[in-house]
C-alpha cells in the first residue's frame, strides 16, 4: 500500500516497514480488547486509510477512468517487481485475466502469522485501484494465496462507454 505518489521504494519493503509498526500495535490491542474487537477496529481503520490512499493517487492521474486505472498500475508494477509471479491468461479491450501463482507478500504475512493483516494491507488494495477506474473497470477475485488458495485469480472486465 503506497502512501504517496512517486514513491520508489519496493512495495514489499514498504509493507514490511508498515508491518513492523502495525503488528505490535495489533497484538497489544488484542490483549486489551480481545481478538475480535481489535481485529475489527484495525480492519475498519486500515480499509478506510488504504482506500483513501489509492483514490487520492487516482485523482492525480489524468484521463478517463480506465486511463486513470492504467496510470495507477503503471506506477505500481515497477514497485511490485518480482514480488509476485503472474500468469497472463487474457488481455484485450474487454478483459484482463491473470493468476498470481507466487506472492512474496503472502509468504511474509504467513511467516508473521498475520495473513489477515496482509489481506488488509495488500490484497484489498486491488479493489481500491479498480475503484479508480469505476464504473468502467470491474475486478472479480474469488481467492487469494494470502487466504490459503493455491493462486490468486484476477478477472478484470472493461465496460465500453
Amino acid at each position: 500500500m503506497s502512501t504517496q505518489v512517486g514513491n520508489s521504494i519496493p512495495l514489499l519493503d514498504e509493507v514490511k516497514l508498515q508491518a513492523q509498526v502495525l503488528v505490535p500495535v495489533l497484538r497489544t490491542l488484542r490483549k486489551e480488547m480481545g481478538k475480535d474487537k481489535a481485529d475489527a477496529l484495525v480492519a475498519q481503520t486500515l480499509r478506510q486509510w488504504v482506500r483513501a490512499v489509492y483514490l487520492r493517487i487516482g485523482e492525480q492521474k489524468s484521463g478517463a477512468p480506465r486511463q486513470k486505472w492504467e496510470g495507477v498500475w503503471d506506477e505500481l508494477r515497477p514497485r511490485i517487481g518480482d514480488a509476485v509471479e503472474r500468469e497472463l491468461l487474457r488481455n484485450d479491450d474487454d478483459a484482463r485475466d491473470y493468476n498470481v501463482n507466487r506472492c512474496s507478500f503472502a509468504e511474509f504475512f504467513k511467516a508473521l502469522g498475520e495473513p489477515e493483516l496482509g489481506a488488509l494491507l495488500v490484497c484489498d488494495f486491488d479493489y481500491y485501484v479498480a475503484e479508480v477506474g469505476a464504473p468502467v473497470v470491474e475486478l472479480t477475485r474469488t481467492q487469494t494465496i494470502m487466504k490459503g488458495a493455491a493462486y490468486c485469480d484476477f478477472r478484470y472486465r472493461f465496460k465500453r462507454g
